[in-house]
């Protein structure tokens, strides 16, 4: 997606090797007009997928999977990654690792908005080494629903997350793939 790309590499920072960071625009201040044309590119490559619920995680990317949703006109389920109160105890779960917080998070989904029937699709903000898409994958298939796909925003090729997907056969859609980082640049 190539206006992702302009807008990556205009207002992106490159930290160290492998941190691509996009706070002022995707995941902490967020640029609605952008997050509108992902919301429309996802939908264009998932249309024919018969979604009727949308996946991601808690936090980054609950705002990505909202805009999605409006063009599948479908609900989004966000798995919890801290414990609460008001969740039900009747949950899918699965643990998965955090190298950005560097420790292990329980992500949970009630089983009252998961089930056999739905066709999902799993969005989320970042694709490094695939633990995060992974465990979403895993609660899907425990609710018995089907992975239509998962969308990604920005994937740093240069990491092992897309092989750990595509071994599962998952259709995998990433709008923007940066190839590497170098001398503290962004290279697609």
């Amino acid at each position: 997606m190539e206006l992702l790309k302009q807008k990556i590499l205009k207002e992106g920072k490159a930290l160290g090797n492998n941190i691509v960071k996009v706070d002022s625009f995707l995941n902490h201040q967020i640029d609605v007009n952008l997050l509108q044309s992902i919301g429309k590119e996802f939908h264009k490559r998932f249309e024919d997928d018969n979604i009727t619920k949308i996946l991601t995680i808690e936090a980054s990317g609950i705002a990505i999977a909202t805009v999605t949703a409006l063009y599948f006109n479908v609900p989004v389920v966000f798995a919890k990654k801290t414990e609460s109160l008001n969740l039900d105890e009747d949950v899918y779960t699965h643990k998965v690792f955090s190298y950005t917080k560097d420790r292990y998070y329980d992500i949970k989904v009630s089983k009252k908005y998961l089930d056999e029937k739905d066709n999902v699709l799993i969005i989320d903000d970042f694709l490094a080494k695939g633990q995060a898409a992974l465990g979403l994958y895993n609660i899907v298939k425990q609710s018995k629903a089907k992975v239509k796909g998962i969308g990604i925003v920005v994937e740093k090729g240069f990491q092992d997350g897309r092989e750990l997907l595509l071994e599962k056969g998952i259709k995998l859609e990433s709008l923007a793939i940066v190839k590497k980082i170098q001398e503290g640049k962004i290279i697609f």
